[in-house]
C-alpha cells in the first residue's frame, strides 16, 4: 500500500520564545517492512541529523531569540510517502544492538513480578537463548488488550507500564508498554515502536505505537505485534522509530526558555494514494 503521510506540530506561546533545543524522531527509515521513496521535515531553524543507537534518523536544531523578536510561535512539519510491505517478522541487522540489550529496566515498561505473572497464563517463558512461540505472543497480545482496554486520554506519557496494567486502561502507547514489560519480566527482549497506523474512518488512530517481541535472540529474529488491533502488523502500518520505551523515541521532545505558557495542537493525515 502507497501512503502519503503529513505531520504537524503546531506550539504556540503566550510570552516571546527566548531559546528552544528540540529533538525529533520523525524520519522513518526503510526497511523489510516498508519503503520510504520520499520525506521531508521542516522546522524554524536548520536541522541537523544524526543516527542513534537504534538505527533512527535523530534530526535536532536550535533557536536564540530576543523579546524584541515577538516570536509566539514554532512549527515542525514532516511529509512524505511511504509503500507498506506488510512483513511484520524480520531479521535485525548486525549493526543494530543485542537483543538482550532489550530486557532491560526501563522507567515506562520495567518487568514487575505481577506482569510476569499474568504472562505466564500465555507465554512459557524460553530457556536462556530459547526461541519463542509467535502464537503464544499473540495470545498475550491478546490477553494484554482485555487487560488494559482502550480508553482515549485515560493516560499521559508518563504513565508506566504496571500503573496502565493495575487500572485496567490506557492507550496504545501504554497496551505496547505492557506487552513489552511482561515479555522482559518473562526474560524475553521487547523494544517499542513508534509509527502510523492508516484507518480511512479513524482519523483519531494516526499517531500509533506497538512492539517489537524478539523470537530467536541467537538469529536477532523479531515479530511486531500491535496489541491496540490484536495483530501482527500489516500493510496499514508504518514504522517511524524504535526504542527501550517511549521515552527514548518521542516524536518530539525539547527544552525552552521564555515563551510563557504553551499549547500544541498535532494534525496527522494519511491518504491512500491511488485509493
Amino acid at each position: 500500500m502507497k501512503l502519503h503521510i503529513r505531520h504537524t506540530t503546531d506550539y504556540r506561546y503566550t510570552e516571546p520564545l527566548l531559546y528552544a533545543l528540540q529533538t525529533l524522531w520523525l524520519t522513518p527509515q526503510s526497511g523489510p517492512a516498508q519503503t520510504v521513496n520520499v520525506w521531508s521535515l521542516g522546522a524554524p531553524q536548520k536541522l541537523f541529523d544524526q543516527p542513534d543507537t537504534f538505527g533512527n534518523t535523530v534530526s535536532s536544531y536550535t533557536f536564540t531569540g530576543q523579546p524584541s523578536d515577538n516570536v509566539y510561535w514554532s512549527l515542525v512539519n514532516a511529509a512524505g510517502e511511504v509503500d507498506t510491505l506488510g512483513v511484520a517478522e524480520f531479521t535485525d541487522a548486525p549493526t543494530l544492538p543485542n537483543p538482550y540489550l532489550f530486557l532491560r529496566a526501563t522507567d515506562l515498561a520495567a518487568p514487575h513480578p505481577a506482569l510476569a505473572e499474568f504472562g505466564r497464563r500465555f507465554v512459557t517463558p524460553p530457556a536462556s537463548g530459547g526461541q519463542v512461540d509467535l502464537n503464544q505472543l499473540l495470545a498475550l497480545s491478546q490477553g494484554v488488550a482485555t487487560a488494559v482496554g482502550y480508553r482515549k486520554d485515560s493516560t499521559n506519557v508518563t504513565t508506566t507500564a504496571l500503573q496502565a496494567f493495575e487500572a485496567g486502561a490506557g492507550v496504545c502507547q501504554d497496551q505496547a508498554h505492557v506487552m513489552i514489560a511482561v515479555c522482559r519480566s518473562l526474560g524475553i527482549p521487547a523494544r517499542y515502536v513508534s509509527g502510523y497506523f492508516y484507518a480511512a474512518n479513524e482519523p483519531d488512530l494516526a499517531s500509533h505505537a506497538w512492539a517489537d517481541v524478539c523470537l530467536d535472540v541467537a538469529a536477532r529474529r523479531w515479530a511486531s505485534i500491535d496489541v491496540t488491533h490484536n495483530c501482527l502488523i500489516d500493510q496499514r502500518h508504518v514504522r517511524l522509530a524504535v526504542g527501550t520505551d517511549y521515552n527514548a523515541c518521542p516524536p518530539i521532545k525539547g527544552v525552552r526558555r521564555g515563551g510563557g505558557k504553551e499549547s500544541m495542537t498535532v494534525s496527522i493525515t494519511i491518504e491512500a494514494v491511488g485509493a
